[in-house]
């Protein structure tokens, strides 16, 4: 691969990183979509940087889970659902009326999104 779009990967990667990191401590930025982005764009500009986003043991597995399977855990659909409901209601309070709602629509959609998505079933531990 040429280096330019090698690079243009390689930054892709490590801006979606990046945003993902940010988004473990923001409320309306999700982690784990910028996280499956970063190992798409490392694929193509650093297997080697890819591989060390799979093995990692915090970053990996959500990574790794929705290669493997394809679905998001239940209690993930959950958790994000109600995170998005929260930062909704905190941006409807703090920003102007004009804009209070773009949140809103924003996590609807990603909510829309994300419940179509399949559910992963628990594992089982008999």
């Amino acid at each position: 691969m040429q280096w330019p779009t090698r690079h243009l990967w390689l930054a892709a990667g490590w801006l979606s990183l990046v945003t993902g990191l940010i988004g473990i401590v923001l409320p309306l930025l999700p982690t784990t979509p910028f996280l499956l982005l970063a190992a798409w764009c490392f694929s193509r500009g650093s297997p080697r940087i890819e591989r060390w986003l799979l093995e990692h043991p915090r970053l990996g597995p959500p990574v790794r889970d929705w290669r493997s399977h394809r679905a998001v855990p239940l209690a993930a659909k959950q958790f994000a659902t109600v995170m998005m409901i929260a930062s909704s209601v905190w941006a409807a309070l703090i920003l102007p009326l004009a804009w209070c709602w773009v949140p809103a629509a924003f996590c609807t959609a990603v909510a829309i999104f994300l419940w179509r998505l399949p559910t992963r079933r628990p594992i089982r531990s008999d």
